[in-house]
């Protein structure tokens, strides 16, 4: 009798792992909560095909008994119903990532972080492909499942918080932390507990060989000290800033610059890639060049178009304060206008409050989180606010101010206008293209 493991979520990384699962002889069943999105019904049709079951709109314990494990997509909650019942049941819970790892040879770079991790993620990615075959995969949206039957090098992968705190054996050959700062709370029940998910990549049986921190973030570099084989970024022992230039060790790697991204926050994911292309055997001119070709990934501080004397960054992709405020101090001396707001994940202001202060001339805001937004920017002594009712009319408002930058960073998830950060970006490009 085949053994039974039970996917959760009828998702990319869920169908991904039903069919390697398949290939590997269980009895795979999908349990779907909700109703299946359109763009998955050609791959349920083919999912039957293999034998594999599917349910949606529930979750029954037809589906659940007598099941091995669990693979769970990582939008799910552990406070949910289903988690509940199988932990009842004692059914072990993995994530995607975890399952991937436990059926390939191909050592994995693991990229986590707060903010900057997808850009990282592309970035190392790029930078190695030079002398290795290292595609990405992970929470940037390729399936490490779908890559483990092929041949590569490395695989890099992007890991969230969510797919940390599923991992159980995963061990990565070098583990990056790119910062950490206040987000998904709620998913893990407190800011502690979203901690210890991330730091589960770099202690005990996960250890990783090397260990990649951010020697500017307290937390990490206390941390630092928990952890084997560290190579800190923005400190002299490993990777920094020097004369304009970013160094390894003594050895200048490319000048700022040089550099195709904007502001500090971005000068570190350079940093991060630098040290694992240093530590993966790469000479400097190799680096170099790679991190020259590179070009920024979609909505994440991405330049759209210059018009009429003003440049347009779209950086939909920074869906909470810390976000925003990187993009914000990246920009010095020159009149920004900012389009802020959505759906407001109530986390503090102060911080983005005074980046604001320092950096931006005028905050247009958009969506929920307009009113909150308001009372915070005055409270904190910023008055330059205008109000408006949609993407397209607070675009239209900040071209009219004539700035140097019109730049949309929202702080807050799109779900009260928009469909998703891509798409929310998407309608900003698209507008600003218009023009």
């Amino acid at each position: 009798m085949k053994e039974k493991v039970l996917i959760l979520g009828l998702s990319k990384s869920g169908i991904s792992a039903a069919k390697l699962a398949n290939k590997k002889g269980y009895d795979v069943f999908i349990t779907e909560g909700n109703k299946p999105k359109e763009q998955y019904l050609n791959d349920i049709q083919d999912l039957k095909l293999l034998g594999i079951k599917i349910e949606t709109n529930g979750h029954s314990d037809e589906f659940i008994e007598n099941s091995s494990f669990a693979i769970t997509s990582p939008g799910i909650p552990p406070k949910s119903e289903i988690f509940k019942k199988l932990n009842e049941k004692q059914i072990p819970i993995i994530s995607e990532i975890e399952f991937a790892y436990q059926n390939t040879e191909i050592p994995f770079i693991a990229i986590t972080g707060t903010n900057g991790k997808t850009t990282t993620t592309a970035l190392v990615s790029h930078i190695l492909s030079k002398k290795y075959d290292a595609p990405v995969c992970g929470n940037i949206g390729v399936p490490p499942t779908s890559l483990v039957n092929e041949k590569h090098d490395f695989l890099v992968c992007e890991v969230s918080s969510f797919q940390a705190e599923m991992t159980k054996d995963f061990t990565a050959k070098i583990a990056c932390w790119t910062n950490f700062t206040p987000d998904h709370i709620d998913w893990h029940g407190g800011l502690e507990n979203y901690f210890k998910a991330k730091a589960k990549l770099f202690l005990g049986k996960q250890t990783p060989e090397y260990s990649v921190l951010n020697a500017l973030d307290s937390k990490l570099k206390e941390f630092g000290k928990e952890c084997k084989n560290v190579v800190f970024f923005d400190d002299e022992s490993g990777c920094y800033i020097k004369n304009e230039s970013i160094y390894y060790k003594e050895e200048e790697i490319i000048k700022l610059s040089e550099c195709p991204l904007l502001g500090h926050h971005n000068y570190q994911n350079i940093m991060c890639g630098i040290i694992i292309a240093k530590l993966l055997g790469m000479n400097n001119d190799d680096i170099k060049e790679r991190i020259i070709s590179f070009k920024a990934p979609e909505h994440r501080l991405e330049k759209v178009r210059e018009m009429d004397g003003i440049t347009f960054y779209n950086d939909s992709k920074a869906t909470n304060p810390e976000a925003s405020i990187v993009a914000i101090d990246s920009f010095n001396n020159v009149d920004v206008a900012l389009i802020l707001g959505g759906r407001d994940k109530n986390t503090d202001l102060t911080e983005m409050c005074n980046s604001i202060n320092k950096h931006i001339n005028t905050v247009l805001l958009i969506g929920e989180a307009t009113e909150r937004f308001e009372e915070n920017l005055i409270k904190n002594g910023f008055s330059n606010i205008i109000k408006e009712g949609s993407m397209e009319q607070a675009i239209d408002k900040a071209i009219s101010l004539k700035p140097d930058v019109v730049l949309l960073s929202p702080a807050c998830a799109s779900f009260d206008m928009f469909n998703s950060y891509e798409h929310r970006g998407e309608v900003f490009k698209e507008y600003v293209l218009s023009k």
